[in-house]
């Protein structure tokens, strides 16, 4: 009598394949040169390289891969105008003497503001929920470990800095993976905004 293992009859369960997305805007190298020269030796702090800089605009987090072209679709129904943007002044998350992370901010907000809600829009009635659904715009500089220093002095510093300005003409599709030196953000797809 013939014994067979249940493996040579059970079928391969497939795992869903997870990505983690967002979408964002790229700051310009001018910029991002700019704001690297903020780095400075602070207990902590996991600065951010040029090729991690950017403005986050929707946070989705890891969503199965099979739902990524509905992702895509949503951005491509966002209908808007390009608008100018300036990277200015730095602030924190978390209390300046316990941050958890640094950034610079952006302005004006408004125009910026009302892109973001379109394009939220879109996702939600496609059936995605936002992680970061109240939206602050910044750019990540630092993000901080256990025990991180003070960043008060750092922010007092860069108060009335203007690191430059840009006009936003596309937004970003990125795809997030982690990494040993933090993580590795991947363009999957652009999309143009009008021209004014």
């Amino acid at each position: 009598m013939m014994r067979y293992h249940y493996s040579e009859f059970s079928p391969t369960i497939r795992e869903p394949s997870l990505v983690r997305l967002f979408f964002g805007l790229e700051i310009p190298g001018n910029i991002t040169a700019k704001l690297l020269q903020v780095k400075t030796p602070i207990a902590g702090a996991r600065w951010q390289t040029d090729a991690q800089l950017h403005l986050t605009l929707a946070f989705l987090g890891e969503i199965q891969e099979e739902h990524t072209e509905r992702v895509r679709n949503s951005a491509r129904s966002v209908i808007h105008s390009s608008f100018e943007l300036e990277a200015s002044g730095l602030g924190c998350f978390g209390h300046a003497d316990n941050p958890k992370t640094l950034w610079a901010g952006v302005c004006p907000e408004t125009e910026l503001t009302r892109f973001q809600q379109k394009l939220a829009g879109q996702l939600n009635a496609r059936g995605f929920t936002l992680k970061n659904p109240s939206f602050k715009p910044h750019i990540t500089i630092s993000r901080f470990r256990n025990n991180p220093g003070p960043v008060s002095g750092l922010i007092g510093e860069y108060q009335n800095t203007r690191f430059g300005r840009w006009m936003v003409r596309e937004f970003v599709l990125f795809e997030s993976t982690p990494g040993p030196q933090g993580s590795v953000y991947t363009v999957l797809e652009r999309y143009p905004l009008s021209a004014r």
